[in-house]
């Protein structure tokens, strides 16, 4: 039986291999047999470099957003119990206490207080913020022992009060022109000493032990940490630290854990977490990703638009075969489903091969990171293109997250199907009788 015969009878199976070829030859048609190859590789190449884009934007934000929210919970607590009020020989008890509650992995007391940094080699103050910790405390926090750039932390807190040795980032390094061994003079505003003229800040010169590089310039430039009673006499705190720092095994969610801690702690004090702390940043992390998404999704949405002229194009060029089809037996939603398969193609191929270079560039962001530095200091000698004290960050990080890949995947190959339905419709409702008319 010919297949002409067989498709007058009963019509071509729905995506069978007789649909889906005319579909590839159609794609595959040159400008002369009345195709549309220049559009469709439009169609394709605005499509990857959409979805490519999308990916790699969501991937450096995911990346920004979670070494932000590494260094802010590396580098302070995640639970904070205020100690104001308190005697302090109330402290210590209270600190094990809340010691004990089964979430809780550490518990350290605090100084925190801001000071100007000076150095004796001139150049503008700089406004710090001084943390007062235990020397083993410290020692604990991977983000600063274990991002030591110089010296040790060996002497600290070894002295009369803790001595004088303190922590300093490399920014703060860099500005003041000092390292390991050298003085940096710290005033108090918090704090003052009397004088026959009347009260001055409180200062003092503190001898650089080391120099961490967190890699966050905020922070490099202007934390400090300083022994614990060291802290206490600077910042005239009496004997009493501001805060008991808590860290728990899920930062994330902290609402149970300070219900927890408020029952230990058996006295009234005041219980705040990170995120209360800092609220405004979180949040505007959160608004910033949204609608960045939705920004990126509408520019996926624009590339895959090229596939309703590369189709209407095609059913145009295509109408005298779309007839010799129908009159051959080939049913109306047969027609119609040949165009949905090959706009459904280029958008596939397209989201795919964006998907691909867009995982590859946010894997290897940091050689083609390096690359574009060195590209841009030929032109433009003794600058750098990604500077740490206006980006914050040292370097790009990028973190793909494969749930998000797959909604972009899933968005992109969506969309190529949806705007292949007008164009297809089209060709389902042409009549053969009209188009074959002048032929």
């Amino acid at each position: 039986m010919s297949e002409g015969s067989s498709l007058s009878r009963r019509g071509a199976a729905p995506f069978s291999a007789f649909e889906r070829t005319i579909a590839w030859r159609y794609l595959r048609a040159k400008k002369a047999e009345g195709g549309v190859s220049l559009i469709t590789t439009i169609s394709f190449i605005g499509i990857m470099l959409a979805v490519a884009v999308m990916i790699i934007v969501m991937s450096v934000m995911n990346g920004y957003r979670n070494k932000i929210f590494e260094i802010m919970m590396g580098t302070q607590g995640h639970i904070f119990v205020q100690t104001t009020g308190l005697d302090p020989d109330q402290v210590e008890p209270l600190r094990q206490r809340l010691s004990g509650v089964s979430q809780v992995r550490s518990a350290r007391a605090m100084v925190v207080g801001q000071a100007a940094a000076l150095s004796n080699r001139g150049g503008d103050a700089s406004l710090s913020v001084v943390f007062g910790i235990k020397p083993e405390a410290l020692r604990q926090i991977p983000l600063v022992a274990d991002k030591l750039v110089a010296g040790d932390l060996d002497q600290f807190g070894e002295g009369r009060n803790g001595g004088n040795q303190i922590v300093i980032g490399a920014q703060m390094a860099r500005k003041f022109d000092v390292t390991v061994g050298d003085d940096l003079k710290l005033l108090s505003f918090s704090s003052s000493n009397a004088t026959p003229f009347g009260s001055a800040p409180r200062s003092k010169l503190y001898r650089i032990g080391a120099v961490f590089e967190m890699g966050l310039a905020d922070y490099d430039g202007a934390f400090i940490y300083m022994p614990l009673q060291q802290a206490e006499l600077f910042f005239s705190r009496h004997g009493r630290p501001d805060y008991i720092e808590i860290r728990v095994d899920d930062p994330f969610d902290t609402m149970d854990t300070r219900l927890d801690l408020a029952e230990a702690a058996g006295i009234p004090v005041l219980i705040d977490d990170w995120k209360d702390r800092n609220r405004t940043y979180v949040t505007a992390l959160k608004v910033e990703r949204t609608l960045m998404r939705m920004i990126l999704l509408l520019i996926v949405a624009i590339a895959v638009m090229n596939i309703i002229s590369g189709l209407v194009m095609l059913v145009k060029n295509k109408g005298r075969d779309i007839a010799i089809l129908r009159t051959m037996g080939a049913s109306r939603g047969s027609a119609m489903r040949i165009f949905i398969m090959a706009g459904a193609a280029i958008g596939g191929f397209g989201t795919l091969a964006g998907l691909v270079v867009g995982i590859l560039f946010a894997i290897y962001i940091d050689p083609i990171q390096d690359v574009i530095q060195w590209v841009f200091a030929i032109f433009n000698p003794g600058e750098r293109l990604f500077d740490a004290e206006v980006y914050e960050l040292a370097r790009l990080p990028a973190k793909v997250e494969w749930g998000e890949v797959a909604v972009i995947a899933a968005f992109g190959f969506l969309m190529s199907i949806l705007v292949t339905l007008p164009p297809s419709w089209r060709a389902s409702r042409l009549d053969p009788v009209e188009a074959l008319r002048y032929e």
